[in-house]
């Protein structure tokens, strides 16, 4: 039991370490700056919801439904969820990309051990960025991604960062 709790302590002060570099502006890659995520977001169309939920009080459904509301297509990928405010979900991005094409956004609703695997799935599929959510950082997955051609953005919200969009408009 001791030896689990090392392990966590040690992943927990990996995220630390990670969140602290993102803060700092210490990261191994280089993100998209405030005007570069605006310009994606405005030259977006085609959002995959990676980590959607059909419960209304998790923050990848409120952010889906506002995303739909302002024009976005999401398309939702949960392989534990049937659909996602009518949309049907996809086991994976792959399955999503073969039943409705590439995306723009790859938005990511999950913990940061998993987003390594959802990079390299976006690179794979062609999308043009990843975009990792609040708390959501891991910059194996951002080397992944840009690596792999796609802008990256770590810990920022697709809906906050609309809303600014909206107010420069």
């Amino acid at each position: 039991m001791v030896e689990g709790s090392d392990e966590a302590r040690l992943a927990d002060r990996g995220r630390a370490a990670d969140i602290l570099d993102l803060q700092e502006g210490r990261g191994s890659v280089s993100l998209l700056d405030q005007d570069q995520v605006l310009d994606l977001l405005t030259d977006s169309r085609r959002i995959c919801i990676v980590g959607a939920s059909p419960d209304r009080a998790r923050p990848s459904n409120s952010v889906m439904r506002y995303l739909q509301h302002f024009g976005y297509e999401c398309v939702p990928v949960n392989p534990y969820a049937r659909d996602v405010l009518g949309i049907p979900c996809h086991a994976s991005i792959e399955d999503a990309v073969a039943a409705t094409g590439s995306f723009d956004i790859i938005d990511v609703f999950r913990r940061p051990e998993h987003t390594p695997a959802v990079a390299e799935s976006a690179v794979a599929t062609g999308a043009r960025a990843l975009w990792l959510q609040l708390g959501v950082v891991n910059w194996e997955a951002a080397r992944i991604a840009h690596d792999g051609g796609l802008g990256v953005v770590m810990d920022r919200c697709t809906a906050i960062e609309h809303r600014r969009v909206r107010a420069r408009r």
